[in-house]
């Protein structure tokens, strides 16, 4: 564990940095496991977290620049107005990311740390080593005396590698992504994070709302068609690591509101009836015309169905923050002393 920097009333320290990765080919095990699952189903899908490769990380930041992708500015736009707050009423000293990447929205809240004296440490945990060894690079010549532990792994799997806390601390689950996780995935996840929590510390989530679903559905299909590349794009993912032969072209981009969930789907819908081989499970991957591959759900939330996630997770509702014009929120609770 990365020792613990000293307190703000003490001279300012070196700051340091250290790196755990946990990766040992389990992420490709992990890709393989979920084609041979969810594409000898009855209705075929995959999770959406193999869309990130660099070549889908890339494309993801390009819609996070979209007109129709307003998650991301309007996430912001609350962390903007609201992380001097957060860091007041937490007073946290460690900054725990799930999903960190380049910290870029972290920042704000890392600013409001320092500023208020309290900012010793941050966990960036990722699967993308290259991008949290960057990042703990650049934060730390940022942040006089901040040190830097980083996790390198899957924070479905590995959130109990997790440094112990050097004091209070925000765990920060940004972005939406809590809404990639069917109803029973998501409460069963919030309950693992609520044990990473301990009395003083909060979990500050990033939640998308329920709202017209032409709203919703233009943010998933975009003018440019970004999106349709970036979903196309897990087909690249299974033809580089499993050497499959699918072709991306035999494919449309789908996104649909599903009223009766309350999400968002993006489906991939086959152009033509053909068959794919993914050679490395030799596996025949039929598709009938017209057939779809589900790549994603995203949950959209009220406060109700958020208050009943936390809840079934031991979790209780602290603040509730949303942008002005009410597409997003960001949440803080903390463990229930109910």
């Amino acid at each position: 564990m990365a020792s613990t920097p000293p307190t703000p009333s003490e001279p300012v320290a070196e700051a340091s940095i250290r790196i755990d990765s946990h990766l040992d080919g389990s992420a490709e095990r992990s890709l393989a496991d979920d084609v041979l699952d969810g594409l000898t189903r009855p209705f075929k899908e995959l999770p959406p977290k193999h869309f990130y490769d660099a070549r889908g990380a890339e494309l993801f930041d390009r819609i996070c620049e979209l007109p129709e992708y307003y998650p991301t500015r309007a996430e912001r736009a609350i962390l903007e107005e609201q992380a001097a707050a957060i860091a007041e009423l937490t007073g946290a000293v460690e900054l725990v990311e799930l999903g960190s990447g380049t910290a870029a929205k972290t920042r704000v809240l890392l600013d409001a740390l320092h500023s208020a004296g309290t900012l010793r440490r941050y966990v960036p945990v990722d699967v993308t080593e290259s991008m949290v060894r960057d990042s703990a690079e650049e934060l730390a010549s940022e942040y006089p005396g901040l040190s830097v532990h980083g996790v390198i792994g899957d924070f479905e799997r590995h959130l109990d590698l997790v440094p112990e806390a050097c004091g209070p601390r925000i765990v920060a689950f940004l972005g939406g992504t809590i809404g990639n996780f069917p109803p029973g995935s998501r409460r069963r996840f919030l309950r693992k994070i609520a044990r990473l929590l301990g009395p003083e510390d909060h979990l500050l989530m990033g939640t998308d709302l329920v709202k017209d679903p032409r709203v919703l559905e233009a943010a998933y299909d975009d003018a440019q068609g970004v999106t349709a590349e970036f979903n196309r794009n897990v087909l690249r993912v299974l033809n580089r690591e499993l050497q499959a032969d699918f072709d991306p072209d035999d494919f449309d981009h789908v996104a649909l509101f599903d009223p009766e969930n309350e999400w968002i789907e993006m489906r991939l819908r086959a152009r033509r009836e053909h068959t794919t081989l993914v050679r490395d499970l030799n596996l025949p991957v039929h598709f009938d015309v017209g057939e779809e591959l589900r790549t994603e759900i995203s949950a959209k939330f009220t406060p109700e169905r958020l208050e009943g996630d936390l809840s079934a997770a031991g979790l209780e509702l602290v603040s509730w923050l949303t942008d002005r014009d009410a597409l997003f929120a960001l949440t803080l609770s903390r463990t229930s002393t109910g």
